[in-house]
């Protein structure tokens, strides 16, 4: 397959290498030709443009630092837009804004270009490596045409949606990342500050129920089928061990931000009568504010649990 790859930094390059190391023939474009010249000397062909390397591609790959960069490539002057033959495929990897991906789709589309959005979690060592999550949105059909091919970038390659439901995949999963990073940091210099060896705090923590859990397993049992009764970890404890965290906080004299609103949201909860419901209820507080109720037939979590279960062993 002729492929083509715009996008040659950190990550992008080292996915057309893997790309390149599949056997495609690769046509690569980049703002700065010094860095394609690794995949130069293995045989890519450079276009001197987005154009140029559109007319030359039956794929087209773009992995780019944000919304304004993909636009610009896709539909700028000299873009992809401007050279695409109908029925090619236009693949972004970057991490992009949902309504860029989707108003980029609708361009795309009226020439009978297809599009699917595909950002990517693992980092460098990731693409590198191919140990790559790839989520995707667009048409199914064109997903499942091209699902191998992302399976050469990635390990795990799950469609999500329509266009931009992959964008928006990877926007909840890296804005909830450091979400917790941030509450993380707050807690874990609040027990060395106490007088805990960072390593040794590290090494405890990482043993406890959270620590054993992947971060997004709490979601299963409560939070998904809307169920927060029977308690498995009353709301009313959890709301005494996070005001217990934040006195440890003031003792030692760390400002605890995120802590103070996570115990904000437990009272809240507490103060609607839920104090024997999971503490996993305090996320009904903001499923109210959203306008929503998140409440999931337990035999498709069941059937995904052990889908995710079957594809991990």
């Amino acid at each position: 397959m002729k492929i083509g790859f715009i996008g040659l930094g950190t990550m992008g390059s080292r996915l057309a290498a893997r790309l390149q190391e599949t056997g495609h023939e690769l046509v690569v474009h980049d703002i700065r030709r010094s860095t394609a010249e690794p995949l130069l000397a293995r045989g890519a062909q450079w276009a001197g443009s987005p154009c140029i390397l559109g007319k030359a591609s039956e794929v087209v790959f773009t992995s780019l630092p944000g919304p304004l960069e993909v636009e610009a490539v896709a539909l700028g002057a000299e873009g992809l837009l401007s050279g695409m033959a109908a029925e090619t495929v236009y693949i972004d990897l970057s991490t992009n804004a949902p309504t860029t991906v989707r108003r980029i789709h609708a361009v795309l589309a009226d020439r009978q270009i297809h599009m699917l959005d595909a950002p990517l979690s693992g980092g460098p060592r990731g693409a590198a490596s191919g140990n790559l999550a790839i989520w995707v949105g667009g048409e199914e059909e064109i997903f499942d045409r091209y699902r191998n091919l992302l399976h050469a970038l990635g390990d795990r390659v799950r469609y999500v949606g329509g266009i931009g439901a992959g964008s928006i995949a990877k926007l909840v999963h890296n804005g909830a990342g450091y979400c917790m990073l941030a509450g993380i940091t707050e807690m874990f210099t609040v027990g060395v500050k106490a007088g805990v060896d960072p390593l040794a705090l590290w090494e405890a923590i990482r043993d406890g129920n959270i620590g054993r859990r992947r971060s997004f397993d709490g979601l299963i049992d409560q939070i998904l089928p809307g169920k927060y009764q029977p308690a498995a970890f009353a709301l009313r404890l959890a709301h005494k061990d996070t005001t217990l965290a934040a006195e440890l906080g003031r003792d030692v004299g760390v400002p605890l931000r995120m802590v103070n609103l996570a115990l904000a949201e437990l009272t809240e909860a507490l103060n609607h009568g839920w104090g024997d419901l999971d503490s996993r209820a305090m996320t009904l507080l903001q499923q109210e504010r959203a306008g929503l109720n998140i409440e999931v037939d337990p035999k498709r979590i069941a059937r995904a649990v052990e889908a995710e279960s079957v594809r991990t062993t």
